[in-house]
Order: structure tokens, then C-alpha cells, then sequence
């Protein structure tokens, strides 16, 4: 399908396209707010949001619920490759689709939907700037719910290398498996010295730190590929493969991962149940502050958005956010 469309596609590309009857254009949206303590985390569903003003054509996409596994234990987890082909085709998504993405944030969430469909072989893209970047622009808008989707049937390609599970990690952790883990959590976040949504603070022992808010301009699209390769060449340059991406909840880590597929890295894999589900076991190491290697976390600075803007950098299922959006995980 599509296989070489590129990750990312702008708004007015996609307001060209909103004709094409093989688009099909989904808000991915989740409202999280940032946590008042540890261990206060408060999902929910983006879909009002969705219904007051959307793009035209688009569904919301139901990540909390339709599109995730009730039995895992974690919130947003990745159902098993049936189920998710199933909540896919419901949305109308099926061969020969064009799946856009997009959210109400800066596109951490239609990030985290963008790896899933990947992972079962659909090639999706996410729209940079996302629900901000199209109003800015002065787009077409609509309200209210959507028609029927269309009948649709996938052919599912699943690609498991793309996700990581608990023991992998842990494998990785004492020596026993390659790769290096990169949490995409803001500095704030890894070092454990604000308050998280998650059990416990703090980060994976041997991880390094790249937060996924420093992959954006300031309004909430992602950096040119040149400038993208600067702020990641100091791991995509040292770090041993396959980079092992983690957060709160895999959802700033999927805009990390779109961020190094976007400059052609393939060895790449998201711990699924990230800090959710690793905080939780008191029998797991965490870290409190950066080891002490010698080598500086790759990144600094703030984490990414997800639900994001509108909420302060405090804990999240993995994002941040400059000036008040409520962060993803």
C-alpha cells in the first residue's frame, strides 16, 4: 500500500486531497491533563472535541477504547493484530486507503495511531502542525457527527519487530539482548524531579534521554529534516541498534520514532507499555537522575505534546508541552 508515501504531509497538501475518495482522515485526539501528584492520571476521550469542530470528512479514532487492548494491564495498549485490524476497517480504513492523521495537539497522538498502522502494514501520514496548523491556515471546517464509514477489508502485513515488550527491556537492561534505550520524556520528566502520572518516578536504568518536544518548531510542526538530523545525531551517531523508544505510555516515543523513520532509520521499536507499565512493578528498576557516563543525555529541554498544548511539562504518558496543553504520554 502506498509504500513510499513520506510520514508527514502539510495542511494545505491535504485540503488539495480532501476529495479523493480514497482519503480517509482521522483525529487521533486524547484529552490527558498534566498530573496535580504522583500517579494522577486522568484520560479521556478526545471525541467532543472531535465533534465541535473537525476537519471535513474525518472520524475520530478512539485510542483510549476501540483501539486498544482492555486486558493489558496499561492504558493505550496495542490490541492483538486482529482487534486492531477489526477497530481499523470499522473507521473505513481498508487496501488501498489514504490514511491522514491528525490530532488536536501537535501530532503526538496521530503519531502513536501512525506507528499502528504501520506496524500491521498500513502507510499512513500525519498531518504536520495538525488541528492548529489547518485552522491557522484558514481551512475548511465541520461539526458534528460523521456519515457511516464505508465497508472496508485489510490485508494485514504485521510487523512485530516494530514493538518491544517488558522483557525485551529487561533483557536489554541487564546485558542479555543489544539496543539502546531512549526515553522521550522531558529532562524534568528522566531525572524524576517533577510529578508523574506513573507509580514511580524517575527512568529505566542505561537509558539515554531525547525528549520528543524538541523535535518541533514553535508551532507545532515538525523541524526540517535538516535541522531534525542535527538534534538527532548525537544518537542516530553513537547509540548501539535497535533504538528501544520508550515514555510514559509509548505515545511521545512514537513521535520520536516518526521523527527518525522521517530521516530513514529503520531499527527502531516502541516499548509498548513504557512507564505505565514498568513504574507499576516495584520489583523493576528506575533510575532517579541521568547515570552518571560521561556522556550528557542526548537531549534537553521540555517533552513533547500529545494532547498537548495547553498543559505544563509535568508528567505524561509520554509527551510535554510548552505553555499549557495537556500532554500525552
Amino acid at each position: 500500500m502506498n509504500a513510499r508515501l513520506p510520514p508527514l504531509i502539510d495542511v494545505h497538501a491535504l485540503a488539495a486531497r480532501l476529495h479523493d475518495p480514497r482519503l480517509r482522515v482521522l483525529d487521533a485526539s486524547v484529552e490527558l491533563p498534566p498530573p496535580r501528584f504522583d500517579g494522577d492520571y486522568r484520560p479521556a476521550s478526545g471525541a467532543d472535541g472531535w465533534r465541535a469542530a473537525h476537519i471535513p470528512g474525518s472520524r475520530h479514532a478512539d485510542l483510549l477504547q476501540a483501539l486498544a487492548d482492555p486486558h493489558a494491564g496499561f492504558s493505550f495498549a496495542l490490541p492483538d493484530w486482529p482487534a486492531l485490524v477489526a477497530a481499523l476497517e470499522a473507521l473505513g480504513i481498508g487496501d488501498g486507503s489514504l490514511p491522514v492523521l491528525y490530532d488536536r495537539g501537535d501530532g503526538f497522538w496521530a503519531a502513536r495511531l501512525w506507528w499502528m498502522l504501520r506496524s500491521v502494514g498500513i502507510d499512513a501520514q500525519v498531518l504536520d502542525g495538525g488541528w492548529r496548523a489547518w485552522r491557522a491556515g484558514g481551512l475548511p471546517e465541520a461539526s458534528g457527527d460523521a456519515a457511516a464509514a464505508t465497508a472496508a477489508t485489510i490485508t494485514p502485513k504485521p510487523r512485530p519487530e516494530l514493538w518491544a515488550g517488558r522483557g525485551r527491556i529487561e533483557d536489554v537492561v541487564a546485558g542479555r539482548a543489544p539496543g539502546t534505550l531512549v526515553c522521550a520524556l522531558s529532562t524534568q520528566l528522566f531525572a524524576g524531579s517533577v510529578p508523574t502520572r506513573y507509580a514511580r518516578r524517575g527512568h529505566i536504568p542505561g537509558s539515554r534521554n531525547l525528549p520528543a518536544r524538541e523535535l518541533f518548531d514553535p508551532t507545532g510542526r515538525y523541524l526540517p529534516p535538516a535541522r531534525l538530523a542535527q538534534v538527532l545525531a548525537p544518537l542516530r551517531r553513537t547509540a548501539p541498534r535497535p533504538l528501544l523508544l520508550y515514555c510514559g505510555g509509548g505515545v511521545s516515543a512514537a513521535a520520536l520514532a516518526l521523527a527518525l523513520t522521517v530521516l530513514g532509520e529503520t531499527g527502531v521499536a516502541i516499548y509498548d507499555g513504557s512507564l505505565q507499565e514498568w513504574a507499576a512493578d516495584p520489583s523493576l528498576p528506575l533510575e532517579p537522575r541521568p547515570q552518571d557516563t560521561g556522556t550528557a543525555p542526548v537531549g534537553a529541554g521540555g517533552g513533547p505534546p500529545g494532547a498537548e498544548r495547553g498543559n505544563p511539562p509535568a508528567g505524561g504518558r509520554c509527551t510535554g508541552g510548552r505553555n499549557p496543553p495537556a500532554l500525552p504520554l
